[in-house]
């Protein structure tokens, strides 16, 4: 569990677009958004934990999403290259990472790696 991280992007109303749509299979929505500032938040909730900013370099960031099942992975890389992002690693088993561990990878607009991952309680996977 995170309680917030933040990515550097380029280009505000791009990013804020491509995260709005990468991140809906999450059940992540676009939250606190200061246009005036090119900052804005998104969470499951009212309470924002992931933030886009062009105040920070944009690319190298990277910040790790567990979600509740490995379908909620595969669709976060299908919507996340459809709505722009470059793949860097398809859904799947990393066991080099520990025992069931099921993630994907997307570069977003700027470079920073985003994954999402699932712990498969399964310890044989």
């Amino acid at each position: 569990m995170i309680d917030h991280a933040s990515a550097g992007i380029s280009d505000y109303l791009k990013s804020k677009e491509f995260y709005t749509k990468a991140l809906a299979p999450l059940g992540y929505k676009l939250g606190a958004d200061m246009e005036e500032y090119k900052v804005c938040g998104f969470g499951e909730t009212e309470h924002s934990d992931f933030w886009i900013s062009v105040k920070q370099p944009a690319g190298g960031g990277h910040t790790a999403f567990a979600v509740k099942t490995k379908e909620e992975v595969d669709a976060f890389h299908k919507t996340g290259i459809e709505a722009g992002g470059g793949d860097n690693g398809a859904p799947g088993y990393r066991k080099e990472y520990g025992p069931g561990y099921y993630a994907a990878f997307i570069h977003d607009l700027d470079g920073n790696n985003i994954e999402v991952v699932w712990h498969d309680p399964s310890p044989s996977a």
